[in-house]
């Protein structure tokens, strides 16, 4: 999604949002994000009273700044995803999967992430009773790293993933080294 993304053409204008929005976008964080604390956001990421401004892109993308700090963006009505750096300040926000050292590579360039990167040694999934459902917005971790590289959504299962082995499991979003990643303001 951020892989050639250029504020100077992909950008087509920015809006400070209402109150009523701005409310409706916090509690929607509370909601999708379960590592998330209403103090936590208030206190850390997005105070009360700091405006959020809608940067409006290319392709139906949404990104929410403050202080022309990214911390947040949405593709057409969906899920709003946290950028990498917000993550890797709360790393808990949501739910992680790890690939293995073979996909590291891969991951960096911005490929999406297959099965067998998961279900390998050095790879991890959760168990069973925290199995996570296809769509899910996760942190992808690479093993032996300690803040996530990519995050993404899954196009399967967790368990779809251990018992298939094969095909795209995550669609990644962002990684790092990729365009948003290098923009610090916009």
């Amino acid at each position: 999604m951020f892989k050639k993304f250029s504020p100077s053409t992909d950008i087509a204008g920015q809006a400070i949002l209402k109150q009523s929005a701005q409310r409706t976008i916090r509690a929607n964080l509370l909601d999708q994000w379960k590592g998330l604390t209403p103090e936590t956001l208030d206190a850390s990421i997005w105070s009360k009273k700091e405006s959020l401004v809608l940067v409006k892109g290319r392709d139906h993308l949404s990104i929410y700044t403050v202080q022309g700090r990214p911390l947040f963006f949405q593709h057409f009505d969906g899920p709003l995803i946290p950028t990498l750096r917000l993550l890797h300040q709360f790393p808990k926000i949501l739910p992680a999967l790890r690939v293995d050292r073979g996909a590291i590579r891969f991951l960096l360039q911005g490929a999406n992430m297959m099965a067998p990167g998961f279900t390998s040694k050095g790879g991890w999934l959760p168990d069973a009773s925290e199995a996570i459902p296809a769509g899910t917005v996760v942190a992808i971790e690479t093993e032996g790293k300690e803040h996530a590289a990519a995050i993404g959504i899954t196009k399967l299962s967790t368990e779809d993933m251990k018992a298939i082995n094969k095909g795209v499991a995550v669609e990644i979003l962002c990684y790092l080294g990729d365009d948003l990643w290098s923009l610090q303001t916009i």
